[in-house]
């Protein structure tokens, strides 16, 4: 009985309902449905359980310093570093999308916020060298789906602690995978080029490249230091976090000298609206996820993916890969991560895939799903940016999603492209 509740939850969500008052509404309803009324009164205690958890702390520490980074200029200093690394090969400026993308999600750890913070500055310059501007917006959205992937990641802090995982296994995990979709997409721009016959950029003087190279430290010094502490044992993920805003708080007011208490406020504003909004979730999904596991929904469809699988980690695999791309396309990939990571991660730790890496495939599905219609967020995020029409923006964005989606699969059945670092880092057996 407990199965229906998922297609309830769906049909609630394409009507329009906020996703946590989607949540909670199936909750009640499932409560009622499946003749558990007493365990009503344990909501507010299922709810307050699955927020007060120390890793959950690392999410808005996270949101802070990225908004804090954001607001001292590095954008410029970041874009400039890329120029000088890749920005004078065939399809240059393409190349340093891609390569800026790589280095601000080691401070946002958010592909929306990556868009909206660098788009403006690269498809600029992509369309003043005679880029198709559509192109460029195109390629900027694809290009930040690498943000929740190399770490720090929020998605992945969210997955850690709902399915008590490491975290600093699930960073370590990442890295991979998010630098082969950053190569991907820098020989199908490559190719894109060549045939288009989009410029290359100027070779930089050793002055310009070593100023640039500079510039570019002091921000990248921000996720050198996460992972360095993290990975060393020096702090947990969650003191990392905190960490980060005091690292952040030291280059605007020490090095930078262009903070203002204004733009703190403003961070701060901008930290606490996302976090709430994802804690919201974050609780909400905690009481669904408790009533589908007191209903053994979770052994329910184990026993139908064995079915149609035959017990085949393979197979197993494909079909929560497409299950999960499908769902990517229609659903926000927070409220995805929490609804389905509960109900997915056990299917496929049950035919030997480990915990690690299924979270792995999770993160990286549903971050695809940023860029595929209809729902894409960074596909509308880039089209505002750019002032482009939606449509003309797909038409481009097909070749990022395939060489995305290739990826995918290659991590899904090579584990070692997800699972070494972490090996070597001693995070896992």
């Amino acid at each position: 009985m407990g199965v229906w509740l998922l297609p309830i939850l769906l049909l609630l969500i394409i009507t329009g309902i906020p996703i946590s008052f989607a949540l909670g509404f199936a909750s009640l309803l499932g409560f009622i449905l499946l003749d558990k009324i007493e365990f009503i009164h344990l909501i507010p205690q299922t709810l307050f359980s699955g927020l007060n958890s120390f890793p959950v702390m690392a999410m808005p520490f996270f949101m802070l310093a990225g908004e804090i980074m954001t607001r001292t200029g590095i954008t410029d200093r970041l874009v400039n570093l890329a120029i000088t690394l890749v920005g004078w090969l065939r399809g240059g400026l393409g190349h340093v999308n891609v390569l800026a993308s790589v280095f601000f999600a080691g401070i946002s750890g958010s592909a929306v916020a990556d868009v909206a913070a660098v788009g403006p500055i690269e498809i600029e310059m992509m369309s003043r060298a005679g880029y198709k501007r559509s192109y460029a917006a195109a390629m900027t959205a694809a290009s930040a789906v690498v943000g929740p992937i190399i770490p720090p990641s929020i998605i992945m802090v969210i997955y850690g602690a709902m399915m008590n995982v490491s975290i600093a296994g699930m960073f370590a995990a990442g890295i991979i995978p998010g630098f082969l979709i950053a190569l991907g997409m820098m020989i199908v721009n490559h190719f894109i080029s060549k045939k288009r016959g989009y410029p290359k950029g100027e070779v930089p003087t050793v002055k310009e490249a070593g100023k640039s190279l500079v510039q570019g430290i002091v921000p990248l010094m921000m996720p050198a230091i996460i992972l360095g502490g993290i990975m060393f044992g020096i702090f947990t993920p969650t003191e990392a976090a905190a960490v980060a805003v005091a690292y952040a708080l030291f280059v605007g007011f020490v090095i930078y000298r262009n903070l203002t208490m204004k733009d703190i406020i403003l961070s701060l504003k901008g930290a606490f609206r996302t976090s709430g909004s994802v804690m919201i979730i974050l609780g909400a999904g905690s009481v669904f996820a408790w009533l589908l596991a007191v209903d053994n929904v979770p052994q329910q469809l184990a026993e139908i993916f064995i079915t149609i699988a035959g017990g085949s980690q393979f197979i197993t695999l494909l079909i929560i890969n497409i299950l999960l791309l499908i769902v990517g396309m229609f659903m926000d990939i927070t409220a995805a991560l929490i609804i389905l990571a509960p109900v997915l991660a056990p299917i496929a730790i049950n035919v030997g895939v480990h915990p690690l890496h299924i979270g792995i495939l999770m993160c990286v599905n549903l971050n695809i799903g940023l860029i595929t219609p209809p729902l894409g967020a960074c596909l509308f995020v880039s089209s505002a940016v750019a002032k482009v029409k939606f449509n003309e923006i797909i038409k481009e964005v097909f070749p990022f999603i395939l060489v995305e989606i290739a990826v995918l699969f290659l991590i899904t059945y090579v584990p070692a492209t997800t699972m070494f670092i972490p090996k070597l880092l001693g995070l896992i057996n």
